[in-house]
């Protein structure tokens, strides 16, 4: 899993309109990252939504908010569109970006185990390092926490 004040891995990704958005492209601007485990199951579409109910204020604090899960962007397309989001979803489905930020892990559910994604999220300065991560997340209050460190972080 990747660290605090560690510099970002590099990625480029298709977004949801088929464009590739690449962490380079992005510096200056703070990066709301999070990786969820599936478009339109209950948590994610919980977590989606109140993303987007608060870009705005993320917005106003000169933040980017990026979803990554392993869907397809015609996926993406389709939950954007259903539950009206206005947030930015990335498709790493080969999983090779959520590897090398270590949120690829080994899940069990009901006795299996599987390999799947770990609810993260993480906050990226301007320059491109990470300087908050929030592992396993529960959905609830889970934004207004987000944006609650974000504006800590900001004011230092």
């Amino acid at each position: 899993m990747i660290k605090i004040d560690e510099k970002a891995p590099e990625f480029c990704l298709p977004n949801q309109d088929d464009i590739e958005i690449c962490l380079r492209d992005l510096k200056g601007k703070w990066i709301v990252l999070y990786f969820y485990p599936k478009d339109n199951t209950p948590g994610c579409t919980t977590e989606a939504c109140e993303f987007t109910e608060a870009a705005p204020d993320f917005s106003d604090l000169d933040a980017i908010i990026l979803g990554v899960s392993a869907d397809s962007t015609r996926k993406h397309r389709n939950f954007i569109e259903k539950k009206e989001l206005g947030i930015t979803l990335l498709s790493d489905e080969e999983t090779s970006m959520m590897q090398e930020y270590g949120v690829w892990q080994l899940k069990k559910n009901y006795g299996k185990e599987y390999m799947g994604i770990v609810r993260t999220t993480l906050i990226i300065d301007p320059q491109g390092v990470v300087k908050a991560l929030f592992e396993k997340v529960k959905v609830k209050e889970h934004v207004a926490k987000v944006k609650a460190e974000l504006e800590r972080l900001q004011s230092l």
